[in-house]
């Protein structure tokens, strides 16, 4: 009786994943529209230079839910460049018939954009979350938002850009690895088998470079795919880890949809169809980066 209940509650546990997906997107400044003194936005106010008013951003945050909708409404969708909770609750009230809850901290970062968490309340128990800061002091970032669902954990994070070179910046980007090494390092000494997602923008091309966690884009990246144009080069720099738990039960694919791209008429081809292409204003637009997605079975 006692094995029979042990296997029954492993099959339980199955059956809670089953089918489950994760989004993970990075939107492109979703900003709320409203100045804020704590962070340098005005640019996105209704008399900054990028005159974003309240019916701009409400279009952005449609467009942002139809992609949400596309991709199946995912149980877990965790965002990049995200203001505040302002616009995540704007986001939420477009999708009325999920149950979104969000998790969210406003971080050090200078542009005052954050990492966020949307999940499906009627599927998941969220039974811990917390923000990791990154210690750069002379350039902060964004938080390592990390949140546990049931035996489900996610550390959603945004990796500082290239900006400057990417040499020169490489070492901003090594400590926010070596964070969450700490973290998934810590989770798998108390429990071997647990199930570990790392996702979002991680500003270079894919590595195995989280040990014993593998990047569930490498193949991809090596066919040529990607999620981010620059010039005439695709990159997949939106990724997904798993611990060995996941790793057989689970594949990632890029929603690379074509109404959410637009011809490339400098580089041939297809690139993102982003809100701003310099300064001029799309209202179809969605961002410069591809949402990837994790189909867990």
């Amino acid at each position: 009786m006692r094995h029979l209940l042990v296997i029954i509650g492993l099959l339980l546990s199955c059956v809670s994943f089953a089918q489950l997906t994760v989004m993970s997107y990075n939107v492109e400044n979703f900003f709320y529209p409203e100045k804020d003194s704590l962070n340098p936005d005005f640019e996105y106010t209704p008399n900054g230079s990028r005159r974003w008013t309240y019916t701009r951003f409400h279009y952005k945050a449609e467009q942002i839910a139809r992609v949400i909708a596309n991709a199946g409404h995912p149980s877990i969708v965790c965002l990049n460049e995200i203001e505040d909770d302002k616009c995540l609750q704007t986001l939420c009230r477009k999708m009325p018939h999920y149950p979104y809850k969000f998790i969210h901290f406003d971080s050090p970062d200078k542009r005052g954009i954050d990492v966020a968490i949307l999940y499906d309340s009627t599927k998941f128990h969220l039974n811990n979350f917390n923000i990791y800061r990154i210690p750069i002091p002379e350039s902060p970032t964004r938080d390592i938002l990390y949140a546990q669902f049931d035996s489900l954990h996610i550390l959603a994070c945004h990796l500082p850009s290239q900006l400057g070179g990417t040499k020169a910046t490489q070492y901003k980007r090594d400590s926010v690895l070596s964070t969450i090494a700490h973290i998934t390092d810590s989770i798998l000494r108390i429990d071997t088998l647990a199930k570990i997602i790392v996702c979002g923008d991680m500003n270079m091309a894919p590595e195995n470079n989280l040990p014993p966690l593998h990047n569930k884009m490498l193949k991809m990246a090596k066919k040529g795919l990607g999620t981010h144009k620059y010039r005439n080069q695709w990159t997949c720099l939106d990724q997904f880890y798993v611990s060995d738990a996941l790793n057989d039960y689970c594949s990632a694919e890029i929603f690379s949809a074509e109404w959410l791209q637009e011809e490339d008429r400098r580089f041939l081809g297809l690139k993102p169809k982003r809100t701003f292409n310099g300064f001029r204003y799309s209202r179809s637009g969605f961002s410069d980066h591809l949402p990837i997605l994790l189909h867990i079975l």
